[in-house]
């Protein structure tokens, strides 16, 4: 590849004092090329990431320069978006052979992080958990978003990485991002995941355009599929530019939609839809149903980020584990059904009974400031507590405390304990713990 700035030179740019080492080209594509770069002398040794334009993308848009100098004034909504930080132009001494060009830095993707893609595409090893806290942040990353008057206009795959360990996100090139409403620039969106109205020309980019493109991305983290690619895909010879507005435009039709059956998945071609949609709880199937059946062609009824939040973080809290093949299910915790995996039957679990809401008794669930406070903003980064198993006997469950505040708790004897930050207590033995945030009661079935 050949590369806009020459690797290993020291370049100086308006608004530095000190000179950019380019360390390494990192990537390219149809906007530009994105290289590791660091502060000469700065002294912290902080490598950051510096996005460079290619001379057709700033003549073809030309309110890019605008649209960054908005978004560094106004800020990232929130920690999940590696957002610019400065715009940057070589200055008149510069040596640079792109002087007539500019930039934007941001902080460089962490190690860990990896394409969403490739858990789309079945490449990637990751609990069903985890993808859900994924689809949560992402959902709240559009909150925060939207709550900033902006849309990101090209909501896709591409876009969103992932660290496959925690459910962390990053949602990169957030160049695009506009004021809503203002309708102008060059971006439209990626196909398959733009809004109808959108690919056929009838309006720009919007808050409400995302609203349905965020839709079709979590359908696509929760199954591995797409929302419109059923029966019907499979009489299309060519998937060229006409046959994608039918597909996705036109005759869009959810392959789940509860009166029309024609755009069914097919079992061979489409296993992993057919597989993936019973695992989730009706509620959450609810909002697909909203976004991608009245919300096609009416945009004011697409699911809203905040009906996301709510339902995503329903689904964590009631997640249990099978307890014939240990597969992740998301019954209801008070009643029974069975195993969407091995079909066994599934016992209505013990729960914990919070001031806001209960959580399902499985390793790894958490307990979070929103189970407890009806004002506090739902959140996954700073759990109250969490559910673990005993290193040798993992039937037996505990819960953590993860505060920095003592607790006291009455277990089923009526004897009193402590529980320490950082300590573990015996679950089935505990009837009641009063925590730093409210309390918390253990309901059995």
């Amino acid at each position: 590849m050949t590369w806009l700035l020459p690797e290993g030179a020291s370049l100086s740019f308006n608004g530095l004092d000190q000179p950019l080492r380019i360390l390494r080209g990192l990537g390219g594509g149809t906007q530009g090329q994105v290289f590791a770069v660091a502060l000469e002398g700065s002294g912290s040794g902080e490598t950051l990431a510096l996005k460079w334009y290619f001379p057709s993308c700033i003549q073809r848009d030309p309110q890019l320069r605008d649209r960054l100098n908005q978004s560094i004034r106004l800020g990232a909504p929130n920690g999940d978006f590696l957002w610019p930080l400065a715009l940057l132009e070589p200055s008149p001494t510069s040596n640079s052979p792109s002087s007539r060009g500019f930039g934007y830095l941001m902080a460089l993707r962490p190690d860990g992080f990896v394409g969403a893609h490739l858990h789309a595409g079945g490449e990637l090893e990751i609990s069903l958990q985890t993808v859900l806290k994924a689809c949560f942040r992402l959902a709240d990353g559009f909150h925060q978003l939207h709550l900033k008057g902006l849309c990101y206009k090209d909501v896709s795959l591409g876009n969103l990485f992932l660290e496959p360990g925690s459910g962390r996100i990053l949602i990169c090139d957030n160049d695009n991002v506009d004021i809503d409403g203002r309708g102008v620039g060059s971006v439209l969106g990626t196909p398959g995941f733009m809004a109808p109205e959108v690919l056929l020309g009838q309006a720009r980019p919007s808050a409400s355009s995302d609203l349905f493109s965020l839709a079709v991305l979590l359908f696509r983290l929760l199954t591995r599929h797409d929302p419109f690619r059923g029966r019907l895909e499979l009489t299309i010879r060519c998937l060229d530019e006409p046959a994608r507005r039918r597909l996705y435009g036109e005759e869009a039709l959810f392959i789940f939609d509860p009166l029309d059956h024609r755009n069914r998945p097919d079992p061979i071609e489409h296993a992993a839809a057919l597989v993936t949609w019973p695992i989730y709880p009706e509620g959450l199937q609810r909002l697909f149903v909203q976004s991608f059946g009245a919300g096609l062609r009416q945009p004011q009824q697409r699911t809203l980020t905040g009906q996301w939040i709510q339902a995503l973080g329903r689904c964590l809290d009631q997640r249990q584990l099978c307890p014939h093949c240990g597969q992740e299910t998301f019954a209801e915790p008070e009643a029974s059904s069975s195993c969407w995996s091995c079909g066994g039957p599934l016992q209505p679990a013990l729960h914990l009974q919070l001031p806001h809401g209960r959580v399902a008794a499985a390793a790894g669930n958490q307990l979070h400031p929103h189970h407890f406070d009806p004002l506090s903003n739902a959140n996954l980064d700073t759990p109250l507590a969490r559910l673990v198993a005993h290193p040798s006997d993992p039937a037996l469950l505990g819960l953590q405390n993860l505060s920095d505040h003592s607790w006291q708790g009455v277990l089923s004897s009526g004897a009193s304990l402590t529980l320490e930050p950082g300590q573990t207590c015996n679950l089935a033995a505990l009837q009641q713990l009063h925590s730093s945030a409210g309390s918390i009661l253990v309901v059995r079935p």
